[in-house]
Parts: structure tokens; C-alpha cells; sequence
């Protein structure tokens, strides 16, 4: 047994912890509490097992999975930016490149490369398996809003062509999931809860 390994392993583990402590804008399912980054990552990970079929194109799920369970560790030193903010972009990934190369550095070195690989695949999105991963990190928050007869977007005063232009991220991964998504937008308007311009 490498007992630096498992030191360096168990190092990491306690720093993700703090994932738990990083609140994002929306809000759970029916609910007034806002959601935290470890709560986001599972549920998107047990979207992309159960939905998995809807993929345009055969993915690897176990890669998806390990995707959006990673995805968002490096707001642990960037921080949490929202998708709908006005003043600074959610592309921020100066932070993210310094917060991912710090946290996977935790790491034993090849452990460390990998996951810092299959972050990068997710950020570039490029693969059939970035792309279900990123349609599975938009079709959430969206399906909390209009739980929430309309969320952030009531509470932000969102418009309709920003959240349409978001979404439709969606469709990269699944045209099944963004038919669904793309009338649960309009049907949103039609409900009055997603105002358009």
C-alpha cells in the first residue's frame, strides 16, 4: 500500500466536503431553500443514469456521471457564479483552470491528470459525453423554476431569450430532452411565470 496515496486521497476528499457549503441561486424542487453544489452534482448524476437513453449519440454514463459529479468542484475557490448574470461571466475559467489545477492537485499525480482531463472535457464540451453532461446542467435548474413558478427567474427578473439562449444548450445532448425543455420554457410564458421582452 502507498500510504501517500491514500494520505494525498483522503486529503482531497476532505476538501471536497466544502462543496457542501457553496449555495447556488436556485432553489430545490418546491421549496424556498436554495440548492448547494454537492446536492446539484448527485442529482444530475442520477439524471444522466435515468435519462441516459435520450442521448442522441451512444455515451459512456460512467464518464457522464464522473463529469457532473466534478464538474462544479472548482467553485470551491472560484465560486458559484450564476448563469444569468449581468455582470460577470459564468465562463470564468482563469478561476477554474487555478482552482482545478489546486484541488485535483490534491491528488496523486496520475489520479489528479485524469480528473483534471475529464473536467476540461466537460468545460470544452465537445464529446457526446460533455454534451449529454451539459444538457443534463441546464434541463435541471430548469425543471426547478418552473417547480417553482418561476424561481430565479421571477426573482432576477430573467427574460425569456436569455433563459431560451441558455437552454438551449440542451439540444446538443438530446433533441428528445430540449422538445421537452423547449416547451416547458413556452409553457412558462403562457403561464406568466417567464416574461418575454
Amino acid at each position: 500500500m502507498n500510504t501517500t496515496d491514500l494520505l494525498d486521497q483522503i486529503a482531497f476528499i476532505k476538501e471536497i466536503d466544502k462543496v457542501k457549503y457553496i449555495q447556488r441561486k436556485t432553489k430545490l424542487f418546491n421549496s424556498n431553500r436554495c440548492e448547494n453544489d454537492a446536492e446539484h452534482s448527485w442529482h444530475l448524476a442520477l439524471m444522466a443514469i435515468v435519462l441516459a437513453e435520450h442521448s442522441d449519440q451512444p455515451i459512456d454514463v460512467l464518464k457522464v456521471v464522473k463529469m457532473v459529479l466534478i464538474h462544479d468542484i472548482v467553485e470551491i475557490d472560484a465560486g458559484d457564479v450564476f448563469i444569468y448574470d449581468t455582470q460577470k461571466s459564468h465562463d470564468n475559467t482563469d478561476e477554474e483552470r487555478l482552482a482545478a489545477n489546486r484541488i485535483f492537485g490534491l491528488l496523486p499525480k496520475k489520479q489528479g491528470e485524469d480528473m483534471i482531463a475529464i473536467w476540461e472535457e466537460f468545460e470544452e464540451g465537445e464529446t457526446n459525453e460533455a454534451k449529454f453532461a451539459k444538457s443534463m446542467d441546464r434541463l435541471e435548474p430548469l425543471l426547478q423554476n418552473t417547480s417553482n413558478d418561476g424561481g430565479t427567474w421571477k426573482e432576477f427578473g430573467v427574460p425569456y431569450k436569455k433563459v431560451y439562449e441558455k437552454k438551449s444548450v440542451i439540444k446538443e445532448g438530446s433533441t428528445t430532452l430540449w422538445n421537452y425543455a423547449e416547451g416547458l420554457i413556452n409553457e412558462s410564458v403562457e403561464k406568466g411565470i417567464l416574461k418575454k421582452e
